[in-house]
C-alpha cells in the first residue's frame, strides 16, 4: 500500500503549480459569487440552509468544466470549519469492477497540498458487500481528483472518502450515501459531467432535460447517455428525497460555451441540495 496517492492529472486538467493553481481557483470562484449575488436574477435560491448538503459538479478540464463547478463550491464558503468530511463520488473512467471502490491510501495530494482519507467512514462503507479496496480504480482516475483542488480552496481542512463507481447500481449507492450521511460535518460531493459529443443544440436539449430530472429528485427520468455519472447522480436523487432536500440548478452550459467549438461538446451542470423548510438534514 501506497500511503500517498499522487495527482494523476496536474499539468493537464489543471495548473500543476500551487500558486498558478490557486490563482486559477480564485478566479472562477470569485466570478461564480458575482453570478449568484443577491441582485443576480439565477435559478437558485437557498432553502432554509446556509450551505448545501450535497452538490453535484462536473470534472473535465478547469477550462472547460471549471467556471461551471465554481458555481456549487462556492456555496461552500459558509461550512469551512464546520464539514469535516467529504463523501466523493465519481465514475471510473479506466478500469472496470463490480460495485464501489476506495483506495487503501491514507492520503490523497494535490498542488494544494495533502488530504487525508478519513478511515472511519471507509471501515463503515467497507462492511457493505459491494465495496471493497480497489487502488487499481482511483490510480488514474481524474472524476474525483478534479475536485479535491476546489474543496481545498472553499473549506480549507478537512477529510475525504474518495469512491469510484464501477458496475453499480443506484440502489448501491443510496445504500452508500445512507451509510454514510452524517450530519452538519459531512459533505455529499458527486462528480459528473452530462451528453457528450453532440452538437450545441442537441447538447443543450438533452442537458435542460437532466437538469429537469434533478430538480425534480426523479432517478428515473435519467440514462447513461445523459450523464458519465448517472448512476452516482441517481444515487443522490433517492437520498434525496428521503432526507427531503431540495435540488437547485446553479449553471448549465458546455464546452461550447466555455473553451471549445460547437460541432461535438460536452455538457457541464451544478447543482446545489439543501435542506427543505419542511424536511431535516
Amino acid at each position: 500500500m501506497a500511503i500517498v496517492r499522487p495527482p494523476a492529472v496536474a499539468g493537464s486538467f489543471y495548473p500543476a503549480g500551487a500558486d498558478a493553481l490557486r490563482a486559477v481557483i480564485r478566479e472562477y470562484l470569485e466570478n461564480a459569487r458575482r453570478d449568484l449575488a443577491p441582485d443576480t436574477p439565477v435559478t437558485f435560491t437557498q432553502v432554509n440552509s446556509v450551505w448545501p448538503k450535497a452538490i453535484i459538479v462536473p470534472h473535465a478540464g478547469y477550462m472547460y468544466s471549471g467556471p461551471v463547478a465554481a458555481h456549487a463550491f462556492v456555496l461552500l464558503e459558509p461550512s469551512r470549519g464546520i464539514v469535516q468530511r467529504v463523501v466523493l463520488l465519481g465514475p471510473s473512467h479506466h478500469v472496470a469492477f463490480d460495485g464501489l471502490a476506495v483506495p487503501s491510501n491514507a492520503v490523497f495530494e494535490t498542488p494544494l497540498g495533502r488530504v487525508p482519507i478519513d478511515e472511519s467512514a471507509r471501515r463503515l462503507l467497507r462492511e457493505l458487500p459491494f465495496a471493497n479496496v480497489l487502488d487499481d480504480a482511483h490510480h488514474w482516475e481524474h472524476s474525483l481528483e478534479v475536485q479535491l483542488p476546489f474543496l481545498q480552496e472553499a473549506l480549507g481542512a478537512f477529510t475525504v472518502l474518495p469512491i469510484a463507481i464501477g458496475r453499480a447500481t443506484p440502489e448501491q449507492v443510496t445504500e452508500a450515501l445512507e451509510t454514510l450521511w452524517g450530519g452538519d460535518e459531512t459533505l455529499v460531493v458527486i462528480s459528473s459531467d452530462l451528453s457528450h459529443y453532440h452538437d450545441y443544440d442537441t447538447a443543450k436539449r438533452m442537458d435542460a432535460a437532466t437538469a429537469s430530472a434533478i430538480e425534480a429528485l426523479d432517478p428515473e427520468r435519467l440514462a447513461q447517455e445523459d450523464a458519465c455519472g448517472c448512476i452516482g447522480v441517481q444515487g443522490l436523487l433517492e437520498a434525496a428525497q428521503r432526507h427531503s432536500l431540495v435540488a437547485n440548478t446553479l449553471d448549465l452550459r458546455s464546452s461550447g460555451d466555455t473553451a471549445g467549438g460547437r460541432g461535438e461538446v460536452v455538457g457541464y451542470g451544478a447543482w446545489a441540495f439543501t435542506v427543505s423548510k419542511n424536511g431535516s438534514p
